[in-house]
C-alpha cells in the first residue's frame, strides 16, 4: 500500500465515530453535573438526620449528632465545652426554634477558606433561617460562624 492508495471515505464509519464521541462528551457532562450538585451529600444528610431527630423530639439522639459521637452518654466529660443540658436549652422546646415540627434544608454553603459547610436550614416555616456549620473533617455540628 502507498500513500495514494488512501482507503476508500465511509460516510457511516465516520457517523458512528462521531456518535460515540457525542455520547462520551454528554455522559462526561452529566456525571461532572450530579457530581457537582451533590458535592456536600454527606452534610446534607447528618444536617437532615440532626433535624429529623429534633422532630421526634429525640434530644439525645440528636445530641450525640450534634457532637458525631452515638455513645456520647458514656463519655459526657469530653463534652464539657458544650454539654448535654445547655444543648436542651438551645434546641429543646425553650430554646430559640421551640418544638421543630418540619425542616427544610434551603442551602449548603463553602465559605472561602472555610474547614467546613453551612446549612442553610428553614425551620418550622419561619422566615429566619437556622444555620449550622458542619464541620468537614469530623462531621461534628456547631452554630455557624457565618
Amino acid at each position: 500500500m502507498s500513500l495514494l492508495d488512501a482507503p476508500v471515505y465511509d460516510p457511516v464509519k465516520e457517523r458512528r465515530r462521531k456518535i460515540k464521541i457525542a455520547i462520551i462528551i454528554t455522559v462526561a457532562l452529566v456525571l461532572g453535573a450530579l457530581i457537582y450538585l451533590n458535592r456536600y451529600y454527606p452534610e446534607k444528610r447528618i444536617v437532615d438526620r440532626f433535624f429529623t431527630a429534633l422532630e421526634k423530639q429525640d434530644y439525645k439522639t440528636a445530641y450525640g449528632i450534634w457532637m458525631h459521637d452515638p455513645n456520647w452518654e458514656q463519655h459526657p466529660e469530653r463534652y464539657a465545652r458544650y454539654p448535654y443540658n445547655e444543648f436542651h436549652t438551645d434546641w429543646g422546646p425553650g430554646g430559640e426554634w421551640g418544638l421543630v415540627h418540619n425542616h427544610k434544608i434551603l442551602a449548603m454553603l463553602h465559605p472561602r477558606g472555610g474547614s467546613g459547610v453551612v446549612a442553610i436550614v428553614e425551620v418550622n416555616g419561619r422566615t429566619e433561617y437556622a444555620r449550622v456549620w458542619v464541620e468537614t473533617s469530623d462531621k461534628t455540628l456547631s452554630f455557624s460562624p457565618y
